[in-house]
């Protein structure tokens, strides 16, 4: 599912996805997402997309986001 979630994140967007921390607990992840924009607001509302997309596509909770 790890994989699966991040590439098609990945393709769907373009953007930079990785998981970044957690990876020795199954039961958690920790993504990592990058976009660039020449436009802050551009950025953000990429950000927005990327995050919905991946509640409702992810297997699991999300618990959090920090930007």
């Amino acid at each position: 599912m790890r994989r699966s979630l991040i590439d098609k994140t990945r393709q769907r967007f373009n953007a930079s996805v990785a998981e970044t921390g957690t990876q020795d607990i199954h039961q958690a992840l920790t993504i990592g997402i990058a976009v660039v924009s020449g436009d802050a607001t551009h950025a953000h509302h990429s950000l927005d997309e990327i995050i919905r997309f991946m509640e409702e596509s992810a297997d699991a909770e999300l618990i959090a986001v920090e930007q």
